[in-house]
Parts: structure tokens; sequence; C-alpha cells
């Protein structure tokens, strides 16, 4: 496995207690990086924290701070930017992977499903990228987690398809005006083993794994090493782009 050195830079991880955002936040500690963990539960950030430390050393809890926040409300965000701005002073990486995935017909979806949906898996993303603008350092990278779903459609969810299709114009969007001091991509993970999924593969694991080119389902970590080569500098020529990581379960042409 490939690893990077991140030390002393510092990463900013929203829905950091999932499965995914679990995954990049240990790779980045790992490779030197201080950690900022975001997501709604406070206890699982807890465990989380107490995983990274790894025992009792100072210099490792030092590199390590979090906050319970639900980021599609902008007073959240504010709050997270300015005790992100307190505990490490700016922002070499941002990864956004906060997101809802529920499974809501079309025909039957309500007003409220569908502003939900996007309120976590757009509003949010916005709220905390906008407010982290100044504190990006020279040299940063943000990459936003968007989804299979983005190319391909998706059944039963079209609220998520919808916002993932749009924070892939967004990452593009921003690249460009960002750039050339911040990098902006994104991942489209196809199905992946995590907690958000478990409902899905308990119908769809095996048709899922026969239609993919590798035969199985992808892994949280396989993600995170992903996004932890777009933040490096082996991707500093990569920006506006988009990595699909799905076993080929979707060709993207």
């Amino acid at each position: 496995m490939a690893t990077y050195d991140f030390s002393g830079r510092t990463l900013v991880v929203t829905g950091a207690a999932g499965g995914i955002g679990r995954a990049v936040a240990e790779r980045f500690f790992r490779d030197g990086a201080n950690v900022f963990l975001l997501d709604l539960d406070q206890d699982a950030l807890d465990t989380l924290a107490t995983t990274l430390q790894g025992g009792s050393d100072p210099t490792r809890r030092a590199r390590i701070a979090t906050m319970a926040a639900d980021l599609a409300d902008p007073e959240a965000a504010t709050h997270a930017a300015r005790l992100i701005e307190q505990a490490f002073g700016g922002v070499d990486f941002l990864v956004s992977c906060a997101g809802i995935y529920l499974a809501e017909p079309l025909a039957g979806m309500s007003d409220e499903q569908w502003r939900r949906t996007l309120s976590v898996n757009l509003d949010g993303v916005f709220y905390l990228t906008r407010r982290l603008v100044p504190l990006l350092r020279e040299g940063s990278a943000i990459v936003n987690l968007s989804s299979m779903a983005a190319h391909r459609g998706a059944f039963c969810n079209a609220h998520y398809s919808a916002s993932k299709g749009a924070l892939l114009s967004f990452t593009r969007s921003i690249a460009r005006e960002l750039g050339p001091r911040t990098r902006v991509n994104a991942v489209s993970p196809g199905i992946i083993e995590t907690p958000m999924t478990s409902e899905l593969l308990k119908t769809r694991a095996a048709e899922s794994i026969d239609q993919s080119i590798v035969k199985r389902l992808g892994q949280a970590h396989e993600v995170a090493a992903a996004v932890a080569f777009l933040c490096s500098d082996d991707a500093s020529f990569i920006t506006a782009e988009v990595l699909q990581v799905n076993g080929g379960l979707y060709v993207c042409g």
C-alpha cells in the first residue's frame, strides 16, 4: 500500500464516523496528518478518536479534534469553521463524506424527503466548503464524495442521485475558482460495504457482485486510498476530475 507524507498538514473530514469517512481519517492520520473529525454522532467520534490515538501519547492526541454537527445547518458550518481555525490554524485537505442514502421511490417521495437528502448531501457540502475557503492553504486539496449513482442514475433514490450529480458540477466549478491554490476533485464509489449500504446489500449484493468486473464488493479503505492519492503530490496536475472506484460495476465513457 502506498504511503504519503502528510506530516504537519491538516485534514477536515465530514461523515467521519461512517464507513468511508472513518477509513479516510485513519489513512490520513496514519500518514501523519492532523485530523478534524465531523459527524452527527459525538459518541462515535469519541470512539474513533480513541482508536486513532492508540494509547496515551500526547502528541497523537494533539493531532485530533472532533465536533458533532449537522452541517445541513449553515450555523453549524460556521461554528465548525471557527473551531477548525482555533484547533489547527488552516486547512490542507477537505474531504466531504457526509451523506444519506434512503430507498424512497419517486411516486411516493415527499417534499420533505427530497429536501432532507439534498440538504445533507449537497447543501452541507456547500456550507462548510464556503466557510473554509479563507482557511485553505497553498497547495491544498478538496475531494468530494460523489457516487456511481450520479453517472448512471439510481433506482428508488432519485434525490440521492440528483444530489451526487450536482456535487460533480459543484466540484468542477469550484476547481476553476479556487485554483491554482487549491485543487478540487471528486471520487465516485460504486457499491462499498459500509453501514450506509447495509440495507441495500441485503437484496442487491449478489447482483452487484455478478455485474462487476472484479466480482466483489468494494471496501472503504480502497476509496480512502483514492482520496489520499488525489490529495497527494502525486496528483499535483489533477483537478476538476472525478475518479471512479466501482470495480467495473459501471464503466464510464
